[in-house]
């Protein structure tokens, strides 16, 4: 399926109820990756990139090419093993903002996606992205 196709499927999926196992695993065959807020510091990646990251009152998210996301340092590092300075700076962004738009949870990215909204008891609680793991490949 597509991210458009991905996006119509979710929406309106309730808050932890957003995508199955089985869906995960359809989502990682098709090259896909979703994002979504959880709770009130929380981002979710499944699909193409399962994990999860931090994001208490609104954070920026990095990803990089093949499929990771990169979790932050508590300082710059400089060492010459991780190089994480020089891969965020072409590392694709995903600003995730807090209280937002009527929504808990929002996503913007430069990066071609599709939306969805996952509600709670019925209200909005998030505006997800859901992408193509292949466009984090540097340009």
């Amino acid at each position: 399926m597509t991210k458009d196709e991905w996006a119509k499927l979710l929406n309106g999926r309730e808050y932890g109820e957003e995508i199955s196992d089985t869906e995960n695993k359809q989502l990682k065959a098709d090259g896909l990756v979703a994002v979504f807020g959880y709770s009130d510091d929380n981002t979710e990646f499944r699909g193409a990139i399962y994990d999860e990251a931090g994001a208490y009152e609104g954070t920026v998210h990095y990803l990089a090419s093949p499929a990771w996301l990169l979790q932050p340092h508590d300082t710059d590092c400089r060492c010459p093993f991780c190089q994480y300075e020089a891969v965020k700076k072409t590392a694709k962004k995903i600003k995730a903002t807090w209280n937002n738009e009527g929504y808990s949870w929002t996503y913007k990215t430069d990066i071609p996606h599709a939306t969805f909204d996952i509600l709670e008891d019925g209200e909005k609680f998030c505006r997800g992205i859901i992408f193509e793991v292949s466009a984090l490949k540097p340009n």
